[in-house]
């Protein structure tokens, strides 16, 4: 009991103190990851904003190419024989050599040229580091944004092709689109279908759930591949047909670094924090087990002892268990007070009980308190003492209670018993235990009560029983009775002298009485405390010797 409340004591210390930790370690963490959520967003947004200042840049710069190459005399003169021969095919190649060379000159990887219409005419584009021509009937290159063949996309621009003020064609440029130029990893879209991605481990199937789990969404976080993204679309940079350009970035790739970090000098802090407040919360434990622990081994002791602890002084330095111990004092004074009360009401009853029973007989006054007082003397010879030396006491005193159940006719017949009345006066040890098995608390006496008839050699009554089978207090009280019964006169005989009886008891040792406890009376006999004078005795005519059950009468 002492360790679980120890146990509990410590563990209510100090569980408060180790989720208080944990929550600061929850906490620690979420500000963590806002923080490194915070600092991917201004990271995308910055990579935004140098994708736009960049694009702006492309556009002025190829603004100025297509200017420059708008205003190319062979490429106005090629466009103009294809417008007036549009069907023809030599002016169709003749203004396809003029974009090639064009290409190869300013290392253009697409080149476009359509009517003022916006219908394309003739161009060309570089696979593979092979500039070919475009079969204008299968393929419908935009004149602004992306497009996309096979495993190029070409990121285009376009600028009019003027003739004296009057506008005769479009000329379209392009370059190959690199996701590597970007810092972070990008994915190219076109109506959420993943076109490029620089997304390392992550398939265009992922790529395409998590994009469209964001919806129209310029800013999301989404699941790829088992770990945290945040994604940003290019908002400040319209790429047209449907093209969107998102930043992605791994939330947890990123934090994963710091919270290693914040979990390793959180470790050594907590275990630190955890060693003190293990060892604060076992003195705050022991602080208030020790004297509860104290007021406990002192009750165990009383269990032993039969008595109540009083604590003379406070073991305690905290006020309520100080308290407590003061009002158990003062209950434990109380009961013991009632105790000492009902003890002394519990030995008058005895008394008067065992005064009852002798003055039944006026041949028999005192019997019982001469037979506890004899008892008494055989054992403390026999080197009883405590609670088995008051049993046999009290249990002397009563020995001679089932004798209620005997008839005044039969117990105070003058003359000698018939078979039947001696019958009913052996019945006595079995009423005796009947009486006193219903009462709570004289259960220790029944052996007293219902075996001091019993022999040594088995000849007693009312069980038969021999030698160590009775319990000795039974036997002690067996030969006082009959010490007291042979000293004692009665109507149909006279008492016999302390010196005859001894000599009886002697004789009988071994079969009647055990012969131990006959030579501890003797001890007791030397030193004179038991009586030696002759009772007086009424004259009878029914003057029997004893032979073999000189106490059976008693």
């Amino acid at each position: 009991m002492r360790m679980r409340f120890a146990t509990r004591a410590f563990l209510w210390s100090f569980i408060p103190f180790a989720i208080l930790l944990a929550c600061s370690f929850w906490v620690i963490q979420q500000r963590v990851q806002h923080t490194v959520r915070s600092g991917l967003r201004s990271s995308l947004r910055e990579a935004h904003i140098s994708m736009a200042r960049l694009r702006q840049e492309s556009e002025l710069q190829n603004s100025r190419f297509l200017r420059i190459v708008a205003e190319n005399p062979p490429l106005k003169a090629g466009l103009q024989l294809l417008l007036v021969h549009p069907k023809s095919a030599s002016a169709r190649l003749t203004l396809e050599d003029q974009l090639r060379e064009i290409a190869d000159t300013l290392s253009f990887d697409f080149l476009m040229v359509s009517n003022s219409d916006g219908v394309p005419l003739a161009g060309i584009i570089r696979i593979d580091d092979q500039l070919v021509a475009m079969g204008m009937h299968r393929m419908k290159p935009p004149q602004q944004g992306f497009f996309t063949l096979g495993a190029n996309t070409y990121q285009l621009n376009s600028f009019p092709i003027d003739i004296n003020e009057e506008n005769i064609g479009i000329l379209s440029i392009g370059e190959r689109f690199d996701l590597a130029e970007f810092s972070t990893p990008t994915i190219l879209t076109q109506n959420g279908e993943i076109l490029r991605s620089s997304v390392p481990n992550a398939s265009s199937a992922e790529l395409e759930s998590a994009v469209r789990g964001c919806g129209k969404q310029a800013e999301c976080e989404t699941n790829i591949a088992g770990e945290v993204y945040m994604t940003l679309a290019a908002d400040t940079v319209n790429f047209g047909n449907g093209y969107t350009l998102r930043s992605l970035q791994s939330v947890d790739s990123i934090s994963r670094p710091v919270q290693g970090v914040v979990r390793e000098v959180f470790l050594i802090a907590t275990l630190g924090a955890l060693a003190a407040a293990a060892a604060l919360s076992l003195f705050s434990s022991r602080s208030i087990v020790r004297p509860i622990a104290a007021v406990v081994s002192s009750l165990r002791q009383s269990e032993a002892t039969g008595t109540l602890p009083s604590f003379q002084s406070t073991p305690a330095s905290i006020h309520e268990i100080r308290e407590l111990i003061e009002s158990f004092t003062r209950a434990a004074s109380a009961v013991q007070e009632s105790r000492e009360n009902l003890q002394r009401a519990y030995l008058e009853f005895i008394g008067s009980l065992a005064g009852a029973l002798d003055a039944r007989d006026d041949y028999t006054a005192g019997h019982s308190r001469r037979v506890s007082d004899y008892s008494c003397a055989i054992a403390e010879a026999l080197n009883i003492t405590g609670s088995e030396l008051e049993v046999i006491r009290v249990g002397a005193l009563l020995h001679d209670i089932g004798k209620i159940g005997v008839t005044d006719s039969v117990l105070r017949k003058p003359s000698r018993l018939t078979s039947e009345e001696m019958a009913e006066v052996q019945q006595h040890p079995s009423i005796g235990r009947r009486i006193l098995e219903g009462v709570r608390g004289f259960q220790q006496y029944l052996p007293v009560v219902e075996l001091h008839h019993e022999n040594w050699d088995g000849t007693g009554y009312p069980l038969h029983l021999a030698d160590v089978k009775v319990p000795l207090c039974a036997r002690i009280t067996h030969v006082a009775d009959a010490y007291d019964a042979m000293t004692s006169a009665r109507s149909y005989r006279s008492a016999l002298s302390h010196e005859a009886a001894i000599r009886e008891l002697k004789r009988c040792a071994g079969t009647q009485f055990d012969p131990e406890i006959v030579k501890a009376l003797l001890r007791v006999d030397e030193v004179g405390k038991f009586a030696r004078h002759a009772r007086s005795t009424v004259p009878s005519p029914r003057l029997v010797s004893l032979p073999r059950a000189t106490g059976e009468a008693s």
